[in-house]
């Protein structure tokens, strides 16, 4: 049960906002203006936000960004990892995936490559609670719907 200082304290919510950015190039340009622009949010504060806190990676890594825009023309927002395929073409140096999954084998990659992209995504808020063989399954089974073969050893 929420308390009276709870209640008083949540600010109403005007919309929910899922944009994939380029780590560190955020302009006030499409897609990141349009989307936020008409909530009335400042573009040029998420912009230098954004960037401060997707530093560390490498330029055009794409981050999926959640931005929770409030009513009073605020708002907050969740940097989560690059997506498990993105992390996946990397490791095999593959442009696409498999057009034809289970049937053509596009690439491998070796069962270290997973465990490391496992934890990187264990920083994810939604996988943080996850056990790491939980996430190593679930990104082999990405790799098999993509046409990539995981190996133990190449």
């Amino acid at each position: 049960m929420a308390t009276l200082k709870d209640v008083v304290a949540r600010r109403p919510i005007a919309a929910t906002i899922r944009l994939t950015v380029p780590a560190g190039a955020a302009r006030p340009a499409p897609p990141v203006g349009p989307a936020l622009g008409q909530y009335r949010l400042n573009l040029m504060a998420f912009c230098k936000d954004f960037n401060a806190r997707t530093q560390k990676y490498k330029p055009d890594t794409p981050m999926a960004v959640t931005i929770t825009a409030y009513k009073d023309n605020t708002f907050e927002f969740t940097v989560k990892s690059p997506s498990v395929t993105w992390f996946l073409k990397k490791a095999a140096g593959i442009e696409s995936g498999s057009g034809r999954p289970g049937h053509t084998v596009v690439s491998s990659i070796m069962l270290s490559h997973v465990y490391e992209i496992a934890k990187v995504k264990q920083s994810d808020p939604f996988c943080k609670h996850m056990p790491l063989e939980a996430i190593c399954k679930s990104i082999i089974g990405t790799a098999n719907s993509m046409g990539i073969q995981v190996v133990k050893d190449l």
